[in-house]
């Protein structure tokens, strides 16, 4: 076996990662602890990495959860170090999540809970009580309601397929949506040609995109005064969607009747209107073993054979195995790296058996296999080929 090929692996974990995630890695050939050094991978949930020293070592990094904002992508991209993901994994957790916002808010069952536990006296003092106020807290029906779903990827799919279940009309906005999920998307959900349009045509609002500078604030004072009044707001998805300052003003002037999110902040603290949970979305036992399954795996055929899937910084690529000799190389995507690549293996009499090369953005990434033992020469010079991020010898694949 070639002095430069790997066949065991050290992971490190930042969070408690469920066991039967982490059980998925090969025992005779990975070592994993929250205590691990110099690791190859790192398996993570909520520890906030953006100011952690990331050791050299460190070829991947595995987010039990989708959003990433956690993690230094930026940083690491530039080493050539994909940022993985579990999208989807936690999708139905968070559709139940929002399934309970909606009828929180649409019946005022917090308001009426709040009331319930100030009253005293006897039962009979009680009946009265609660007989003589329940009005204040009459609330409506979902049936023949408008949800609008603003982001229509697995989340939004499963929301809207439940609201149509209960009843619901349903309008989707989605300007990115893949082939794949409009495939996916029930025909009774409407497209709504702008966000405007849906705003104003919806009671209940829900919101299921990623962070990105164009969705920050998304829901604003602009957007707001669009809405009907009395329109149902939910945020499951990252609290800088919403613009605090601005629903806070639209409760106030009755454009809102209640908001609901999953993200606590001093700002929305003991508003009567606001309903914040406290992160809840991803945390239910089912949701936590998948997402930990589904990035170990990821994490397995990356490590062991360099294919890629569901990462936020590189493309998917997966090339079956028709030679143990293997190399794996991220960069830049800029022109003549492939031609640059092959001359330095041919120069060094290496025949490429099969090849594979897709880009994202300004990454790329390619995957070479070749007939025989590649020297650990030829791999140093691919690494200093410029726009070269990270060129590694990808082991045997482990029985």
């Amino acid at each position: 076996m070639p002095e430069n090929q790997k066949t065991n692996f050290k992971i490190l974990t930042l969070n408690q990662i469920s066991p039967l995630g982490l059980g998925r890695f090969p025992k005779d050939n990975y070592k994993v602890g929250a205590d691990i050094m110099d690791p190859d991978a790192i398996v993570v949930r909520s520890h906030n990495m953006q100011n952690m020293k990331i050791a050299k070592s460190v070829l991947a990094i595995g987010r039990a959860g989708a959003g990433t904002n956690n993690i230094p992508v930026y940083a690491l991209s530039e080493r050539g170090i994909p940022v993985f993901n579990t999208p989807g994994a936690n999708a139905n957790a968070v559709k139940e999540l929002v399934l309970a916002g909606l009828l929180l808010a649409a019946r005022n069952l917090l308001p009426a809970l709040r009331f319930v536990e100030t009253l005293q006296g006897d039962d009979d003092t009680l009946h009265k009580q609660a007989e003589s106020e329940k009005k204040r807290f009459s609330g409506v029906e979902l049936p023949g309601r408008t949800l609008g779903i603003i982001g229509l990827g697995e989340i939004g799919r499963l929301v809207a397929d439940a609201a149509i279940k209960l009843g619901m009309k349903v309008i989707g906005y989605d300007p990115n949506i893949t082939v794949e999920s409009a495939w996916s998307l029930s025909a009774e959900v409407k497209k709504a040609h702008s966000i405007e349009a849906l705003l104003r045509n919806s009671d209940f609002i829900t919101v299921h995109v990623p962070l990105l500078d164009t969705t920050r604030h998304i829901i604003n004072e602009k957007s707001i005064g669009v809405m009907k009044q009395n329109t149902i707001v939910l945020n499951f998805s990252r609290n800088a969607i919403v613009d605090e300052d601005a629903v806070l003003t639209g409760i106030a002037s009755r454009k809102i009747k209640f908001y609901v999110c999953d993200f606590p902040s001093q700002k929305l603290q003991h508003q009567e209107s606001v309903i914040t949970l406290p992160h809840l979305g991803a945390s239910t036992q089912e949701a936590e073993e998948n997402c930990a399954v589904m990035v170990v795996n990821q994490l397995i055929d990356y490590l062991q054979n360099g294919n890629i899937t569901n990462t936020v910084n590189f493309p998917n690529i997966s090339m079956e195995r028709e030679s143990p000799y293997r190399i794996a190389i991220a960069n830049s995507n800029v022109p003549n790296i492939v031609g640059q690549i092959s001359t330095d293996m041919a120069k060094a009499g290496l025949n490429i058996h099969n090849m594979m090369n897709k880009s994202r953005g300004e990454m790329a990434y390619t995957l070479v296999d070749v007939d025989s033992p590649v020297p650990q020469k030829v791999i140093d010079e691919i690494a200093l080929v410029s726009g070269v991020l990270s060129a590694r010898y990808v082991p045997f694949p482990i029985r």
